[in-house]
């Protein structure tokens, strides 16, 4: 029996190829899709990553994947569950005379899986591109063609109808396109194409290999090339400037890699939730917040100020508290998707376990309710101008007093910033149209 191709290997050097066993995993995730009927078929898309190559784009109703023209079976290791994608972005491709936008998709857990400490994911992102034209005639196809005809004003347009309709319909509402936006964010530099039009990336490098910042409003993003990067602000410790020189800076990001994901083992099972799990040095059992730096190197100056201005001091990435506060809630919500997967499984197995989805639900918005009245109390003490005399803690020297001062005036500024830009709702999400009304 001849060996199964391995098209899409990754290439990260981080860490090695994935093991033997994942690759069953992937066999049977393309082994199902293609029993799936075929919704949309859209010919000659420009994927990049995992493989630099044009596919055929195929949506189904659980699956998304590429396939090469003139065959049926989807390519092993480009096959992407839409109840598995954590994270969707639409970003634009910088220093392109003709206006591309690129989509990047996220599975669960593989935004940070190039960190040196997070471990082996079994799916690499998937990067594909997107002229602002419209699809020619015959270059859609599929059993909702006719309908999807009616959204096809634009390339964007049709993806973005067909993504968020794909997710909502599985049920995988926490996810939608998260796009860039001026009012959120924009670089100082010049576009060589466009120069009277405000970019909305930074350039940068990771090591020796240059590339791309995207300030998103739920995170960094890092691009275009492998290893695909983002960080969620939720896993953000730490933000500070290093190397600052005449024309350039590095920003150095230190980011939590606790309860990374788990995978699975020989028998292809998948261990437990990482906060059931008592294994000695986990994160669950010892409790230690586990952190890895990431630096970007060789920033030009010009976007110093925007950077710390328009996105640091608006997030309050700089405040020690709120990146505390923001870990959080990441994590109660993580504990009450592991405790309702968890319980789902007892239940199809006949277990019954107490404390069910209901109730870990009902936690996890109480926490969170403490926690926003956590956050509001400490701004209350940090923007009142009437307080007076020194507050629990503080020293009594009259150069402690002024450093307060000089702080609280510098919070003041940051909460005048920090507005919400139109186009996204208040957990920084972009509104249904708003990509259609910008082109």
């Amino acid at each position: 029996m001849a060996p199964i191709p391995r098209t899409a290997l990754p290439s990260h050097s981080a860490h090695p190829p994935h093991p033997p066993n994942n690759w069953s995993l992937l066999i049977n995730l393309a082994k199902a899709a293609s029993k799936e009927v075929v919704l949309l078929e859209i010919k000659d898309v420009s994927v990049a990553i995992p493989q630099r190559k044009k596919y055929n784009l195929v949506f189904t109703k659980n699956y998304l994947y590429t396939k090469s023209a003139g065959t049926d079976s989807p390519v092993q290791g480009m096959v992407y569950e839409w109840k598995n994608l954590e994270y969707v972005f639409y970003v634009p491709v910088p220093d392109k005379k003709d206006i591309t936008y690129n989509y990047v998709l996220f599975p669960r857990g593989t935004a940070l899986s190039s960190a040196k400490n997070w471990g082996l994911c079994e799916h690499e992102p998937l990067l594909f591109s997107v002229p602002k034209t419209a699809p020619k005639p015959g270059v859609v196809s599929g059993y909702a063609a006719e309908t999807a005809a009616q959204v096809s004003d634009s390339y964007s347009s049709l993806m973005h109808w067909a993504i968020n309709s794909q997710l909502k319909s599985v049920g995988n509402t926490d996810v939608s396109i998260v796009g860039t936006d001026t009012r959120i964010f924009y670089s100082n530099a010049k576009q060589p194409y466009r120069p009277n039009e405000r970019a909305v990336h930074i350039k940068a490098f990771r090591g020796s290999k240059d590339g791309y910042l995207f300030f998103l409003p739920n995170g960094i993003l890092w691009g275009y090339k492998k290893p695909l990067l983002f960080i969620p602000l939720d896993r953000l410790v730490s933000f500070s400037y290093t190397n600052i020189l005449q024309r350039t800076f590095n920003i150095l990001l230190e980011i939590d890699i606790s309860h990374a994901p788990g995978f699975p083992d020989q028998q292809g099972q998948m261990p437990p939730p990482a906060h059931l799990r008592q294994e000695p040095g986990t994160a669950a059992d010892d409790g230690v917040l586990k952190t890895e730096e990431i630096e970007f190197d060789m920033i030009d100056q010009d976007d110093y100020s925007v950077i710390d201005e328009l996105y640091v001091r608006r997030h309050g990435l700089n405040n020690k508290s709120l990146a505390a506060g923001r870990r959080a809630k990441r994590q109660l919500k993580e504990n009450a998707k592991g405790v309702a997967g968890d319980n789902s499984a007892a239940t199809a197995n006949g277990q019954q376990y107490p404390g069910g989805e209901e109730e870990n639900m009902a936690e996890l918005e109480r926490a969170e309710q403490l926690l926003e009245e956590d956050e509001e109390d400490e701004e209350e003490e940090d923007y009142d101008p009437g307080s007076e005399g020194e507050s629990e803690g503080e020293g009594s020297s009259s150069e402690e007093e002024d450093d307060d001062e000089d702080d609280e005036e510098g919070d003041e500024e940051d909460g005048e910033e920090g507005g919400e830009a139109e186009g996204y709702d208040e957990e920084g999400v972009e509104e249904e149209g708003y990509v259609e009304n910008q082109e």
